[in-house]
């Protein structure tokens, strides 16, 4: 009996780490399910996949059309092995010049979306009693290298954290659904420039990767199941030196 291919839902996918998870997926023979806002960008990255590809517009910051793209998912392939979390925006702004409505954009972004994709995936993944649910974080969750990225930086710390709480709540009772976090430094896309009230190209800041590269990060993860990974040689040990320097014990 066939084995049928692996179903993979993610977000963000019209460009940028998502897209490039989406190719680089459909090539090893996976099925895929392309989830962004843009019609057209995510149409032409769903016919760059072939035919085991879908392409359902939505915005994920409201719940009920995250519980759209499960059904569609499910209406297409009839299950979903691997949901990908990979929406995000950053913000350039100083801790001291935040506003309400700058905290509530980063988090509705960075953390709503990610939480709702979670709980709107798991019955799902419940009733199957298996299932992996991986979240694009950032070295930024890890440690304040950017004082302008502070909302950034503490939404993906609780980001962090959530993934890390949801795989401690399901480990006992259901071991094959796995949570997984996968933390990129600088990449190569239009993240810098989008970012709210604006940035740098992250195209020519120093010590970048590729969205390929992050891809085929995320594609190892889903293999291997690891429940925390840096998309970079190096990271684990600049992190560990940051807090060897500034967290000392009384």
């Amino acid at each position: 009996m066939t084995t049928p291919p692996t179903v993979v839902v993610i977000t963000g996918a019209s460009a940028g780490i998502g897209a490039a998870t989406a190719e680089h997926l459909a090539g090893q023979g996976m099925s895929v399910v392309l989830v962004a806002r843009r019609k057209d960008l995510l149409e032409e990255v769903a016919s760059r996949c072939g035919e085991n590809a879908i392409a359902v517009v939505a915005d994920v910051s409201n719940r009920d059309e995250v519980r759209s793209v499960v059904e569609a998912s499910l209406e297409r392939f009839g299950h979903i092995d691997v949901w990908i979390n990979n929406v995000g925006r950053g913000i350039t702004r100083l801790p001291s010049q935040l506003t309400d409505e700058d905290m509530h954009e980063v988090m509705q972004t960075n953390v709503m979306t990610a939480l709702y994709g979670m709980q709107e995936v798991l019955p799902h993944f419940k009733a199957r009693e298996a299932g992996h649910v991986i979240n694009v974080s950032s070295l930024l969750g890890r440690v304040p290298f950017v004082a302008v990225r502070s909302a950034y930086c503490g939404a993906k710390h609780f980001l962090n954290a959530l993934t890390a709480t949801f795989r401690m709540e399901f480990q006992e009772s259901h071991p094959q659904i796995q949570f997984s976090l996968v933390s990129p430094g600088v990449v190569r896309t239009d993240f810098g420039l989008s970012a709210l009230h604006g940035g740098p190209d992250s195209r020519e800041l120093p010590d970048s990767q590729s969205a390929e590269e992050v891809a085929e990060v995320i594609a190892g993860v889903i293999e291997s199941r690891q429940p925390d990974v840096y998309t970079k040689k190096g990271a684990a040990g600049r992190i560990a030196g940051y807090y060897a320097k500034v967290a000392v014990d009384p």
